[in-house]
């Protein structure tokens, strides 16, 4: 019998951003990160996630933190480590599209500061909200000598989203100059034979290599790793195990035992595993018993395949309708949010598509009237401000919600008329300007970045923000 030919899988870990930011939204604090990086490092895998997503929300929000000052701390550690982050194209971190000069700067600062890997996404799919993404990932490639684009597609379900689609998203992924493609499953909706089957497609039509992410929140995902590996698929993200389970990933220990012996034998080291573990369960029981980490987000959810609503979304839309004292509308919201995700051309349903159409469908059924009342954002994705969609919107609902008003089919950044922001936002927020750096936080997140800028001054200055006259701005040194 010849000998098997060996093509082990790679496992990107993701505890020190997704892991957390799916079960304790995004509380980490980089003090309980960077006594395990060291052995972390001795891993070997594919890529470390450690920054990007919520994280740099959370960070200059809740923990009172740089973000950049984290990643140069990581990066510092790490020395044999690839690092990664998630980068929302266009909107970058943010909840808007930025003009193209803000998201150049914004790579360069990434890879600047330590960032390998830049997994680019768009919540529509629209590839033209990610080119200025992958094209500045690609020049400061050369300038910096690191940086890998990483084109994320968003994983979903309907009419439109054949294995056709797919394999011509690749073809035209691979012609924008990105490195790789993720299949990103932000919902778990991807069950096994038909990740093989996605997998295979992919391969056929495209030399990238192929990474897949998803979330165990139905409960299918370790089973969907399993065939998409015997497929082909290069790389798979997954969490240690404290971490893991429930709406974050796979266990890493798990998967490692999975492929051992096999042709796909990862050869991470157990024991080393078993030691990064052991040093993040305190942490979590902690988290358990402070209510940081909630065992409703532990379980399995079979509603995220019945009604493709992902983890977050249901979460959201069932804090909604408390407020309104309407939680007996439950069902009837469930069986809304797909008409209405096919009223506005069926988009994948992530940050913020899933804000938007859920928040629209419990609006339709509480009014009693479809569309009676729409939000704001509603609206502009009706108005192709956020791109265009992969079929076209119900035109019944275009002229009830925005009668008359003009449309637009360019790229949301072009949409929204951006160009050169960066002079304008550094005038604006110069006097916090300690470190470049400033001025991007402050164009992602200007209100919660300057409380931050003033928290910093207030530390450096040894000033006690609690006694200060916070409306008038003085503080007692």
């Amino acid at each position: 019998m010849s000998e098997q030919v060996k093509k082990p899988v790679g496992i990107m870990e993701t505890v020190l951003r997704d892991a957390h930011q799916s079960l304790i939204a995004t509380r980490m604090p980089t003090e309980k990160m960077l006594p395990i990086v060291d052995k972390m490092d001795k891993v070997g895998y594919a890529a470390v996630e450690c920054w990007g997503g919520a994280t740099f929300d959370a960070s200059l929000r809740f923990l009172k933190e740089d973000p950049w000052d984290r990643l140069r701390k990581l990066r510092d550690g790490f020395k044999n480590t690839k690092l990664q982050m998630l980068f929302r194209g266009q909107n970058i971190l943010g909840y808007r599209p930025y003009a193209d000069d803000v998201v150049y700067a914004f790579v360069q600062k990434s890879i600047a500061n330590g960032i390998d890997v830049i997994r680019i996404f768009d919540c529509l799919n629209d590839l033209r909200n990610l080119q200025a993404a992958v094209d500045a990932t690609n020049k400061f490639k050369v300038s910096e000598g690191r940086g890998e684009s990483q084109v994320a597609l968003s994983y979903t379900l309907g009419d439109a989203y054949t294995l056709e689609y797919w394999a011509d998203m690749a073809k035209k992924i691979e012609e924008m100059g990105a490195d790789s493609i993720c299949i990103k499953d932000m919902a778990g909706l991807l069950v096994p034979y038909k990740a093989a089957e996605l997998v295979k497609t992919l391969k056929e039509n495209t030399k990238l290599p192929i990474q897949l992410h998803t979330h165990y929140t139905s409960g299918v995902a370790s089973m969907t790793y399993l065939k998409a590996v015997e497929a082909g698929v290069d790389i798979i993200d997954c969490a240690i195990s404290p971490f893991a389970l429930g709406t974050s990933q796979p266990a890493t220990e798990v998967m490692v035992e999975t492929f051992k012996g096999t042709e796909y034998d990862t050869g991470y080291d157990q024991n080393l595993l078993a030691e990064i573990a052991d040093y993040f369960r305190p942490y979590r029981e902690e988290c358990i018993d402070s209510g940081l980490m909630s065992t409703k987000v532990l379980g399995v959810n079979i509603k995220t395949l019945l009604y493709q609503v992902p983890g977050g979304m249901l979460s959201n839309m069932v804090s909604q309708l408390k407020e309104q004292k309407a939680e007996d509308k439950y069902q009837d919201v469930l069986e809304e949010i797909p008409r209405v995700r096919k009223d506005c051309g069926e988009p994948p349903l992530v940050t913020p598509s899933s804000q938007i159409v859920g928040t629209q469908a419990v609006f339709n059924v509480l009014m009693g009237e479809r569309y009676k009342m729409a939000t704001g954002e509603f609206k502009d994705l009706l108005r192709g401000k956020y791109g265009q969609t992969v079929k076209p919107m119900n035109q019944e609902v275009i002229d009830k919600v925005i009668p008359g008003e003009e449309r637009f089919t360019s790229r949301s950044a072009d949409a929204a008329g951006l160009t050169n922001e960066m002079d304008k936002l550094e005038a604006e927020m110069k006097e916090y300007k300690q470190q470049d750096e400033d001025v991007l936080s402050y164009a992602l997140f200007p209100q919660v970045a300057t409380d931050f800028f003033k928290y910093r001054q207030a530390q450096q200055e040894k000033i006690d923000l609690t006694k200060g006259d916070s409306a008038n701005g003085a503080y007692p040194v």
